[in-house]
């Protein structure tokens, strides 16, 4: 897959589109619904508050992002599991606060369209489990040392 930055609004704005129109997906492994809310949307923009992520990175998650749902529509088997506490704002009493809680973030992944991606699931404790992030397989070309989009290789291509 290539990545044109001259695109790069086009591809942000109709992945922010797609984003919107996505409410829940049922996830086999779960046996119940991952939901697609505004933090999600937040995470593929940004790595923390105020510091959005570079144009490239942003550009091949919204890119992949119509991958998320069918990904987590098929997934039946988790790939990897990491817990945590982290700070987490939550509404109390039509305010928000910022609470230590635990957090699970669930890991899938697939290969569709020759595209290795990873889908990320976080979970605050109590809670809905929600999109968190969709990421790409990148490497290092040994050619020109840049970091690339790798794909499916043929058996032919060993």
């Amino acid at each position: 897959m290539a990545i044109d930055l001259e695109n790069f609004d086009e591809v942000k704005l109709k992945g922010e589109e797609l984003y919107k129109s996505l409410i829940d997906v049922h996830c086999p492994f779960f046996n119940g619904k991952v939901y697609f809310n505004a933090q999600g949307l937040g995470h593929l923009k940004f790595k923390r508050h105020g510091h959005a992520r570079p144009q490239q990175d942003q550009y091949m998650r919204f890119k992949l992002l119509h991958l998320a749902p069918i990904i987590l529509r098929n997934s039946k088997t988790l790939q990897g599991i990491w817990e945590t506490k982290s700070f987490e704002k939550i509404r109390v009493h039509s305010r928000t606060d910022t609470v230590m809680k635990d957090v699970t973030y669930y890991e899938f992944v697939a290969v569709m369209e020759n595209v290795r991606a990873k889908i990320i699931v976080k979970q605050v404790a109590g809670g809905q489990r929600v999109f968190w992030s969709i990421i790409p397989f990148w490497g290092i070309d040994k050619k020109t040392k840049k970091k690339k989009l790798h794909s499916v290789y043929r058996l032919t291509d060993k």
